[in-house]
């Protein structure tokens, strides 16, 4: 059974928190994010990304140098007033806002010993080197600040609580640059956050939604400590990571589109004429064209939008290969376009949803031959993978709104 409990948070006062919230280090390139720092001296990117406040010339994989910039820049801004810390452990509402749908979820820690049992459920495989970066990030703060965003299926209790405690006034209240709203709310009283995790204790499973990398970096840590202090007792900090959790009714699931370099060496008569063995192929009714449906694709090719639909009874009968993604990779990349390995194939691009369709117009003009738009994958597309103790292929989810980081950190001593 799943395990959540409250926690002395780290957090800017409400009228810093505007200036200290940060998209996720992963969205940036360290350029962007440098850019971002010299507009705005505050954001917590420098936390997170320190390689943005460093000389132009260092070296991205030294870790251990990249951890100690990150304390010392976190240090800086502590010092400077930037985070206070509770004295009473509480529970957080975060509410999210993009485009008129609201995202309401739990800020609290999660328990390593649910991921190393599976009761906090995978659906991906992480990177070596994403993760080691994460490991010293997490292990030179002594802290985690980039929080896991975490799903699961709801309760009348647990969404009882949530809607009570949205009715009154927020403790802090803002719009975001890119005009997603952003309200937190703390839950003190001690019967509540008590009746919460008693909620949680009676879930069967959490799922990760996004943040597998900041997940297992934090776990490794954990492990690490718990290897230095072999008298642990399971309720330190350490034994916790920081997780922002929402209702599977309330997360929304965008596409995450492909882009391809060239045709494999076929010309577009051929390469269209090749799809056709798997697809219906037509005119697509709508220019740029997003598909309705699953099994249905979007194809931009020659300044022409077409429509590609699975023909009938070609969907597999399992959880990974009747994915759209899936679909697409085993049906049209790796056959047809040569694309084994779309990990480390440098012919193919992703482009998230919330860029939209003219992003693959775009790109299709500039560097790219041609596109694909995707029906996106659904929530419980993605719980019955991880159920079924599987992973996704890459790139199938892109979720927005995204949670900020540095409104909540969560200190492991």
């Amino acid at each position: 059974m799943a395990k959540i409990r409250r926690f002395q948070a780290v957090h800017p006062p409400k009228d810093l928190a505007p200036r200290v919230a940060a998209l996720p280090y992963d969205v940036y390139n360290t350029q962007e994010a440098r850019a971002l720092i010299e507009k705005e001296p505050a954001s917590f990117l420098q936390v997170d990304l320190p390689l943005a406040t460093m000389e132009a010339q260092t070296d991205p994989k030294d870790y251990d140098l990249l951890g100690k910039k990150a304390l010392e820049n976190y240090q800086a801004m502590k010092e400077a007033g930037y985070f206070l810390k509770d004295r009473q452990a509480k529970i957080y509402l975060y509410e999210l806002t993009m485009e008129g749908q609201s995202q309401l979820g739990l800020v609290a820690s999660a328990s390593v010993d649910d991921y190393l049992d599976d009761t906090i459920k995978k659906h991906e495989f992480t990177r070596k080197d994403k993760e080691t970066d994460r490991i010293h990030h997490v292990d030179s703060l002594d802290a985690n600040t980039g929080p896991i965003f975490l799903t699961y299926r709801n309760t009348p209790l647990i969404k009882e609580i949530m809607e009570e405690k949205r009715a009154q006034d927020p403790l802090v209240a803002f719009v975001s640059e890119d005009g997603v709203g952003h309200r937190i709310w703390a839950i003190e009283d001690e019967g509540k956050l008590d009746q919460l995790e008693e909620a949680f204790g009676k879930l069967e499973a959490l799922y990760i939604a996004d943040g597998h990398h900041r997940s297992a970096s934090a776990v490794q840590v954990a492990l690490k400590r718990r290897k230095d202090h072999p008298d642990y007792t399971g309720e330190e900090e350490f034994n916790f990571f920081l997780a922002i959790l929402f209702p599977m009714e309330e997360v929304r699931v965008m596409d995450y589109n492909r882009v391809v370099a060239d045709l494999n060496g076929l010309d577009e008569a051929s390469f269209l004429e090749a799809l056709k063995e798997n697809f219906l192929l037509e005119e697509a009714p709508t220019s740029p064209y997003q598909p309705e449906g699953k099994g249905t694709f979007g194809l931009y090719l020659g300044e022409n939008w077409y429509k590609l639909t699975l023909k009938d009874g070609l969907a597999p009968d399992d959880p990974v290969a009747s994915l759209d993604v899936s679909l697409l990779q085993d049906l049209v990349l790796d056959p047809i376009l040569g694309i084994k390995d779309p990990r480390t194939d440098e012919r193919i691009d992703f482009i998230g949803g919330i860029r939209g369709l003219k992003e693959l117009e775009r790109r299709v003009h500039e560097d790219m031959t041609l596109a694909f738009a995707l029906y996106p994958t659904s929530l419980e597309e993605l719980m019955t993978v991880a159920d079924a103790g599987r992973v996704m292929p890459p790139k199938s989810t892109w979720f927005e709104p995204k949670p900020r980081s540095g409104l909540f950190i969560h200190e492991l001593s």
